[in-house]
Formats: C-alpha cells, sequence, structure tokens
C-alpha cells in the first residue's frame, strides 16, 4: 500500500485510544516505518527490489524499532508497555496491509535475518487497485471525521497552529458574516 494509507492508518487506529499528542505522532511512525526499506529505490531498481518488505518488515526490526518508539514516546515507564504492544500491532497492520495491498508476488520476509521464509500472496490487489484507493478513502474519511470531533489532525504536533486553524469553530458572528455574503452573491 501506499505510505500516506499506512500514516493514515496509524493516526486513525491512535484516536481509539486515550493517547497523547508524542504517542499518536509515535502511533503513525509505528504504522509506517517498515517502509524504510524502501529507500533502497535510491540505490536502484534491483536494491529495491532485493530489499523492500525484507530489512524493515522482519519481526527482529519491528520489534527492536517499537521498542525504540515507546521510549521516545512516552516518560513514563508504566506508559511504555501498553504503548509498545500498540505499536507492534500497528507494525503488524501494515505487514498485513502490505500482504493485500502491495501486488501479487510481493514477499514479506518476515523473520529475516534469521530466516529467508517467505509471505507471499500471489492474488493481492494491484498498488493502484480500487481496493487500496477504498481503503486509502475510508481512512481519509475517518481522519476528516476525528477532526471535526476531536479537534485534532495528524498535524496537532507537527505543525500545531495550521492543526487549530483547521479545526477551529468558527464564531457566530464570522458564520453569520460568511453566510449573509454568499445570499449577496446568489443575488
Amino acid at each position: 500500500m501506499h505510505v500516506p494509507t499506512h500514516i493514515l492508518s496509524g493516526w486513525v487506529v491512535s484516536n481509539a485510544f486515550p493517547l497523547r499528542p508524542r504517542e499518536r505522532l509515535c502511533c503513525m511512525i509505528a504504522a509506517t516505518f517498515p517502509d524504510l526499506d524502501g529507500i533502497g529505490i535510491l540505490f536502484g531498481q534491483d536494491a529495491y527490489q532485493r530489499w523492500h518488505h525484507v530489512a524493515c518488515h522482519s519481526v527482529p526490526f519491528g520489534s527492536m524499532a517499537c521498542a525504540a518508539l515507546a521510549v521516545i514516546a512516552s516518560r513514563s515507564a508504566k506508559r511504555r508497555w501498553p504503548i509498545g504492544v500498540l505499536f507492534l500491532a500497528l507494525f503488524h497492520l501494515h505487514l498485513v496491509m502490505d500482504y493485500f495491498g502491495s501486488g501479487p508476488g510481493w514477499p514479506i520476509v518476515y523473520f529475516w535475518p534469521f530466516s529467508n521464509f517467505r509471505l507471499v500472496n500471489w492474488q493481492a490487489w494491484e498498488l493502484n487497485s480500487w481496493q487500496n484507493t477504498l481503503s486509502a478513502a475510508v481512512l481519509l474519511a475517518a481522519t476528516v471525521g476525528i477532526a471535526v470531533r476531536l479537534r485534532r489532525t495528524p498535524l496537532e504536533l507537527l505543525m500545531p497552529s495550521l492543526d487549530a486553524q483547521l479545526v477551529r469553530k468558527p464564531s457566530p458572528a464570522k458564520s453569520a458574516e460568511f453566510l449573509a455574503d454568499i445570499r449577496s452573491r446568489r443575488r
């Protein structure tokens, strides 16, 4: 699946739990970091084909990265374990999404470097399939719903002023002015 879809999956799942902004940001990272092995594209198509879904899609890497993210996300040792488990679940959600939505034949080398056993789905959806587009659209709609209901966006920690502008309620005076402007344009 596409990286933005993975990012949104982390955001949507994070909002199902009572998390702090830094923890929600780390949920988005946990749902996305397996695609770091896609950096092989910088070294050519062969390197990309060889390493994508291998190095960072493995459970040893995922476990270490989730543990590190748990330390970064929470200063409280009590919160680290449950948050680490959530990060590990998001890592596995990434793998499931890739298993079904990265195209037929893309292997996931789950136990690398200890084993070259490959999980392969020959019936996986093409990357540009309607299923992937629908998944992205549903996650985007959920993100908009979260913004409206909870008054926060995925930008809450990275760009707080933009986040505030996107989710603030217009004042009643501004709303009345806006409606009057629309009515005057109709005439």
